[in-house]
């Protein structure tokens, strides 16, 4: 019996399958034609069309981060990889296990500054966890499915596969499955060294002003990791704050759940964080927009963190108990030893510790007054949540004010319905990744919370949401500003708002219709709930304009090189007290 030959083309699909790939998001160029044959030839694996590479990659994002799943991109050489870019360092920063497959210009050409030819691999190598040049066909099986391990092993992150067109077209006979291939070297760390897990539990026992300080980590781990994070805080009886990346670890309307902390999170989580005794850092990064000034974060507590990644350990701030290793395994070791022990928290420390909690929980950081026709946008993203919450969506946000407001008015359950681009702070992501997340739950109800400047970035996509008919809700958010950029003109610049205003905006509802979509326009407060229904209701794609006061602020904030005690709560604060030239330097 002959044994089957492949191209390398027919590898690449095969792999993918065997990897359990159902989705690939990509746009088709000369380099990869191949693959593009290869997908045309079977049924297994989908190809979802995206309008420029970049709304690919955020798009395999958004796809990876509702499912668990590893995200795939397919995109040609040269500006298809460049466009790329963004998105890999956004998907790097966010720690999302993504594969991009890039087409190269064959082997020989390499280096000769051929026709759409980049140095993808040097170009990619900062902004991946990985990257492989393919220059065997032989070699591409194992590269396949070593990505793969990689991708979604440790800390997750994306990696680049560079694939020549001569490569693509070659055979070889010698196909390796997932099981035949074991990396050489790459053997991250998942289980906690028992002595240190041992003096975090007894540390955490001992403390009488505990938090939890919970990162995107815990959920990347798994819904087994976020599950018993829940049970070890129950046990427990402390309080919780989450990062930005991290809401729906932990569940929003628990009365254990301060919210989120950092530069635009609640009072109470901020001063909790500050003012604790033990900091039960599990699966965050200690983000500067988390942390403030470093010499003044969280000064009198011990500091454990809980990570998989050694190298975020005393990056940034240094800890007192460092713990290497899988938040699911790691957390599943304290809750052992936290039985066995028979631990408790003294409940007399506990209670006045809650008192203190409940007096800054008293302050409602995130009031505000809805009065008139003009809608406050605040009072926008908080009737979309309870007007939304019985259906669980998922979200996805642009970058700016309205991802901080969505970030304060929604209440995440439960893991893996929070999408938003963190670290980089991607204006642009919103749409495509929510185009992702629709594509992998085509039952359920998918929302873009979008500022209309970052709307802009990525619009295009409008086109994939048409063609697949998926029905993406996108909720804009329209104050006619670059808000977040305003904001800080205001506070920093004496009001000078250079180049921030969107002059020349679309008419929305008649861009949606352009792409056979139906577009929506809310400009009264009174009219919002009704039409909010209206939206969700309806069974197509929607592109709701809602016209808000266009000179709102995002509170409470933690001024840039300010302390988690120096929250400002409103504009009358940011009068009283100006920003210093330090955190003018770290906006």
């Amino acid at each position: 019996m002959a044994t089957e030959q492949l191209t390398g083309a027919e590898i690449v699909i095969r792999a993918l399958k065997d990897q359990g790939v159902d989705t690939v998001f990509g746009y088709p160029g000369g380099a990869v034609l191949p693959i593009y044959d290869a997908l045309f030839l079977q049924n297994e694996v989908k190809h979802i069309l995206v309008r420029q590479e970049g709304g690919a990659v955020h798009a395999a994002e958004g796809y990876a981060r509702s499912t668990g799943k590893v995200g795939v991109v397919l995109v040609t050489s040269g500006p298809g990889a460049t466009n790329a870019v963004t998105g890999l360092t956004d998907a790097l920063m966010d720690s999302i296990p993504l594969i991009c497959l890039t087409g190269q210009v064959p082997t020989h050409l390499i280096g000769n500054d051929a026709f759409q030819e980049a140095d993808t691999t040097g170009i990619t190598r900062p902004c991946t966890k990985h990257n492989y040049l393919v220059r065997n066909v032989e070699d591409l099986p194992r590269i396949m499915h070593e990505a793969f391990y990689v991708a979604q092993n440790g800390r997750p992150g994306p990696v680049v596969i560079d694939l020549p067109k001569d490569v693509l077209q070659l055979k070889s006979e010698n196909y390796l499955t997932p099981d035949q291939v074991k990396h050489r070297s790459y053997r991250p760390q998942v289980d906690g060294e028992e002595e240190q897990i041992e003096k975090a539990v007894e540390a955490l026992a001992k403390s009488k002003r505990p938090i939890f300080y919970v990162g995107g980590g815990v959920i990347n781990s798994g819904d087994r990791a976020t599950e018993l994070l829940t049970e070890f805080i129950h046990l427990t009886g402390a309080p919780c704050t989450t990062t930005l990346m991290g809401l729906g670890a932990f569940p929003g309307s628990d009365k254990q759940f301060l919210g989120m902390l950092g530069m635009h999170g609640t009072y109470e989580a901020n001063l909790t964080m500050y003012n604790c005794d033990v900091m039960m850092n599990i699966g965050a990064r200690f983000d500067d927009r988390v942390t403030g000034r470093l010499d003044e974060f969280s000064p009198d507590s011990i500091k454990v963190h809980v990570d998989i990644d050694a190298s975020s350990i005393n990056k940034n701030v240094m800890v007192d108990i460092p713990v290497i290793g899988d938040a699911e395994r790691v957390l599943e070791a304290m809750i052992t030893l936290w039985k066995e022990r028979k631990y408790s928290l003294d409940k007399k420390q506990m209670k006045a510790w809650w008192g203190r909690i409940n007096e800054w929980q008293a302050k409602d950081c995130l009031s505000y007054v809805q009065d008139g026709p003009v809608i406050k946008p605040q009072h926008a993203i908080k009737r979309l949540y309870e007007l939304t919450k019985d259906r669980k969506p998922y979200i996805t946000t642009e970058v700016g004010q309205h991802q901080m407001w969505a970030a304060q008015y929604f209440k995440f359950e439960e893991p893996k319905k929070w999408m938003t681009s963190g670290g980089l702070g991607t204006m642009g992501y919103g749409l495509p990744a929510a185009v992702g997340a629709q594509q992998a739950h085509p039952g359920e109800l998918v929302i873009d919370v979008s500022g209309e400047a970052s709307f802009m970035m990525n619009m295009q996509e409008l086109s994939t949401i048409a063609q697949y008919n998926l029905p993406v809700k996108v909720f804009i958010v329209n104050n006619q500003w670059m808000g977040m950029v305003r904001q800080w003109q205001q506070l920093l610049h004496g009001s000078r708002y250079s180049e921030s205003y969107s002059d020349a905006l679309p008419d929305f509802v008649k861009l949606a219709e352009s792409f056979g979509l139906v577009g929506m326009r809310c400009e009264k407060a009174e009219d919002l709930d009704r039409m909010i229904q209206e939206m969700i209701d309806c069974p197509h794609p929607v592109l709701f304009d809602c016209l808000v006061s266009q000179e709102e602020n995002c509170f409470p904030m933690i001024p840039s090189g300010a302390a988690h005690y120096e929250m400002l709560l409103g504009p009358d604060d940011s009068a009283a007290r100006p920003i210093s030239d330090e955190g003018m330097v770290l906006v």
